[in-house]
């Protein structure tokens, strides 16, 4: 049982609208003893839009000091003080700093709470018009271009929507590669600038939007990508899914990818596409 009265409190943020600030948003940051933030600077302008003056002291808390600053906050926990984390934008630990903190606490046994606050993930979803009763966070897809195929090839088949986030400078590349994983035609949209002045919602075919993507676009990005239809399995005989993979093999994909990528095509499990090839290299 928790007997330390002190209190880790992750406080959501607007991701735009300052007027979108949760009401217990400006109590929690005068009342705080210690308030870590991923930009003092961005806090400096939060609290002032909503006339506080915290009283605590505030500390920065970002991807680059995190790990190092993580045992600091958890000291002043375990001392008994009410710290409040939080970030540029939305809710602590989703895409952003947070995770190795609330981790820290809990092994500490320090009670963690939550001012529940603006979502970038839930509006866009909730914007974008496709499915919303099932879907998962994908976050951020690697910079690298093999990598990121290679992520989207795992959620070929995930049939629940799926929702990430993107640079702009990277949207072009990141809906191109949807576009050629899951299909031109499987639905999407892109998200930009949420409650912000500039507010836009962009939807059509992902390859549709590959091809606006790359005139160039600003802005805070979300993408929405529907999931995969549900289909029976093609009727393929273990010749022509041997043929296909190596037609991807020749056109430089590893085997793994190459055997995935034809099982979603097919509809069929990957390990009946992995036995043929397995077979086919037996026999020869």
């Amino acid at each position: 049982m928790t007997t330390n009265p002190a209190t880790l409190v992750l406080a959501g943020t607007p991701i735009g609208d300052i007027t979108d600030a949760p009401p217990r948003l400006a109590r929690e940051l005068a009342e705080a003893d210690v308030i870590a933030a991923e930009d003092t600077r961005r806090l400096r302008r939060l609290t002032q839009a909503l006339g506080v003056t915290p009283r605590g002291r505030v500390v920065s808390y970002f991807e680059g000091n995190e790990s190092a600053r993580t045992p600091e906050l958890v000291e002043a926990l375990v001392g008994g003080a009410r710290v409040l984390l939080v970030t540029d934008a939305g809710m602590p630990s989703v895409s952003d700093p947070g995770y190795r903190l609330v981790a820290a606490a809990v092994e500490r046994d320090i009670r963690v709470t939550a001012v529940p606050g603006p979502s970038a993930v839930l509006t866009a979803l909730a914007l974008s018009g496709l499915p919303v009763d099932r879907f998962c966070f994908e976050g951020f897809l690697p910079r690298k271009a093999g990598e990121r195929l290679s992520r989207l090839r795992d959620v070929a088949e995930e049939r629940r929507t799926l929702v990430y986030f993107e640079a702009p400078h990277r949207l072009d590349d990141t809906l191109a590669a949807m576009a050629e994983v899951f299909g031109a035609e499987r639905r999407a949209a892109v998200c930009r600038e949420l409650t912000k002045t500039y507010e836009e919602v962009r939807r059509g075919g992902l390859g549709e939007l590959a091809e606006w993507a790359a005139e160039g676009v600003r802005g805070e990005i979300t993408v929405v990508v529907e999931g995969a239809p549900e289909r029976g399995p093609e009727e393929l005989d273990a010749g022509e899914l041997v043929r296909r993979v190596q037609a991807r093999e020749a056109a430089g994909e590893r085997r793994k990818e190459a055997i995935a990528a034809v099982a979603v095509e097919a509809g069929i499990a990957k390990r009946v596409v992995f036995d043929a090839v397995v077979a086919a290299k037996h026999n020869t």
